[in-house]
């Protein structure tokens, strides 16, 4: 008997002739065996489906394979759900929450009635790859929603019978491997032998549902790869990211502490204080060049102003308030509006614009205790701000000139970025035409200088679209820090306005835009950078003098006070031990430079140069290793002169 012939459509638009009841694996074989074996799910008419789906004539078919970002997702989905059945073999008490896949892998909550160790991960993590070498194939079941309610009610499954009550549609689909099933949309790998390379990270706490008032449930996470190789090289980096964590070496630096009397409100420590000046004189003589006005607002404001701006309908639950004299106040999230207040004050001309004010501003933002993390996620922090009011022809020519200002200062610090930008959100104020012209300005300010950028749909801040820089650091991760925000809808709130050409009254726009984004969080970008070793000019110590003994501590004090004259940072360790234990202290703590000194260098006026780069570089005339680390730290060179 002949096979009935049917047509599908490929990616491409090409007619492809496959056997009536051909699924998508049988695409992906006669398409070609390598395809075949790196597909995980397929794509018809625009729908994820299982390998095992049949395909009908006409469909569009594509097929997902391991390595793209929803095969990945499917892997590692995949991976939740064996993780889960492993836990149910171990502790069939365990009640089931949810297991997304997330970045690099996945996590799955469960209700479980005593805690689990780190230890425990070793157990479910055999179990699971008794589960792999089982080869279980994945099974998708399409129930009503009764039935399916049923079917975790006689299992206990609260939490499965919750999400079950939510979905809208009169089915819902469960999925199984062995004798585990879970409620899931899929698709899903075709059977547990094709998870190939996993691992446990840690447990933690979470709430149903993210509700504080719900249960509290334990979470395990975990990594998923398409190959071990995969796994082990994300594992190299995540031991070379936990060298560089900031917090760690914050404390070994003694840069910054965080302290239960205020979580989310950071110490800045004297040896921390002295990088965070070092910045903030560096960002001053950046914005003095470009003609920017240094302005100060206060911290604390009238409700009213907040109601004015938006900020009360639309940030209300990330603020914190306070009642002064029995009027109600808030503690200012964002300086802006104390910048509208200081333009507001006097009468301009359209001479006067563009006016560029800047603000180093400490604001205070509620963020939930989970959330919390080092200096990156803190409740007080000092904003880099600065407001550039303009006249509507002077948008494109000012977009650019903060465009080139963040680039200095990136390039400064050796950050490779790219550029997002990001449009109008749900939340939003204004009309759709505003938001179109703001859009446009921004789209055309980054087209005319040739540069690449992604746009973010809907990521805009809800009184304008932005411009946002990520940065990229040492081991390749990124940090969204810089951000350049148009705005023509504050200016409308608060009356502002200029005297135009011809006498009236014009509406000036405004950028909102930072650079650093919080003095805060791009210390700690830099801590992780440079995993501590600052380059010199930033260094809070830049010469550690180390006498070799007692004798030599008066030697030591003369070469500090010609290097301190020079407005070089130096300490002399003048302690009662061995000259090798102190050279490894200052290893320790990171100095970019050690002068050791003794009986020949007295003699002879020199000291004995150690790198922390470059170790021992012998003997040298003072006078010119001072001009070699002025030169150095005068422009702040990445690199050690030595």
């Amino acid at each position: 008997m002949t096979e009935k012939m049917i047509e599908i459509i490929l990616p491409d638009g090409s007619a492809k002739q496959v056997t009536e009841g051909s699924t998508v694996l049988d695409v992906a074989k006669q398409i070609g065996p390598r395809l075949a074996k790196a597909a995980v799910a397929g794509r018809i008419n625009d729908q994820l489906v299982d390998l095992s789906t049949e395909v009908k004539a006409g469909d569009r078919v594509a097929i997902v394979t391991v390595d793209s970002a929803e095969g990945l997702e499917i892997l590692r989905h995949s991976t939740a759900h064996v993780m889960a059945q492993a836990v149910k073999r171990l502790y069939p008490e365990a009640k089931l929450a949810i297991g997304p896949a997330i970045e690099n892998g996945f996590y799955y909550d469960f209700d479980l009635p005593e805690p689990l160790s780190v230890e425990q991960l070793a157990a479910i993590e055999a179990e699971m790859e008794r589960i792999v070498r089982e080869d279980l194939p994945f099974r998708r079941m399409v129930l009503s929603k009764e039935e399916a309610d049923r079917f975790f009610a006689e299992r206990g499954e609260e939490y499965k019978r919750e999400l079950v009550r939510e979905i809208p549609d009169e089915t819902v689909s469960l999925y199984q491997q062995g004798e585990f099933v879970d409620l899931c949309r899929g698709p899903h790998l075709p059977s547990t032998k094709a998870v190939k390379a996993f691992k446990l990270q840690s447990v933690a706490g979470a709430y149903w549902r993210g509700d504080a008032t719900r249960p509290m449930l334990q979470r395990i996470y975990g990594l998923a790869f398409p190959r071990q190789e995969q796994l082990a090289e994300h594992l190299r980096f995540l031991e070379e990211a936990a060298k560089r964590d900031h917090r760690k070496l914050g404390k070994e630096l003694d840069l910054f502490s965080l302290r239960d009397e205020g979580p989310g409100f950071p110490f800045i420590h004297p040896k921390g204080m002295i990088i965070w000046n070092t910045l903030l004189d560096f960002w001053r003589e950046v914005h003095r060049k470009r003609d920017y006005q240094e302005i100060r607002t206060p911290i604390i404001l009238n409700e009213n102003l907040w109601r004015q701006s938006g900020h009360w309908d639309h940030y209300k639950e990330n603020m914190y308030f306070t009642t002064i004299d029995g009027a109600a106040y808030a503690i200012k999230p964002m300086n802006c509006p104390g910048s509208m207040l200081l333009y507001g004050r006097q009468v301009h001309s359209y001479r006067d614009l563009p006016l560029r004010v800047a603000e180093l501003g400490l604001v205070h933002r509620h963020e939930l205790s989970g959330a919390l993390h080092g200096l990156m996620r803190v409740r007080s922090f000092t904003q880099d701000d600065a407001h550039i009011f303009m006249l509507p022809e002077q948008i494109q020519a000012e977009i650019e000139g903060v465009i080139d200002l963040i680039n200095d200062v990136y390039s400064t610090f050796g950050f490779n970025y790219h550029m997002e930008l990001s449009t109008k959100p749900e939340n939003a104020m204004g009309s759709d035409e505003i938001w179109e012209l703001a859009t446009n300005s921004l789209r055309n300010a980054l087209e005319a200088r040739g540069l690449a950028y992604k746009v973010n749909e809907g990521d805009g801040a809800f009184y304008g679209p932005k411009i946002d820089f990520h940065l990229e650091d040492a081991i390749g991760r990124t940090w969204q820090c810089g951000t350049i925000q148009l705005d023509f809808l504050m200016p409308e709130r608060f009356d502002l306005y200029y005297i135009g050409k011809d006498n009236e009254k014009h509406r000036p726009v405004m950028i909102h835009r930072v650079v650093f984004g919080s003095i805060e969080r791009f210390l700690a970008i830099l801590v992780e950078h440079f995993a501590g070793a600052f380059p010199t000019w930033l260094a809070p110590i830049q010469v550690e003098i180390l006498p070799v003994s007692d004798k030599f501590n008066d030697y030591a004090a003369e070469v500090a006070a010609k290097l301190s004259e020079a407005g070089i940072r130096v300490h002399v360790d003048n302690r009662d031990e061995k000259v090798s234990y102190k050279i490894r202290e200052a290893q320790l703590q990171k100095v970019p430079y050690m002068l050791i000194v003794g009986e020949k260098e007295q003699a002879d006026g020199t000291v004995a140069v150690r790198s922390r780069a470059n170790g021992d570089q012998g003997a040298m005339d003072l006078a010119t290793f001072m001009a070699g680390i002025t030169n150095e730290i005068a422009e702040r060179k990445l690199e050690l002169t030595w």
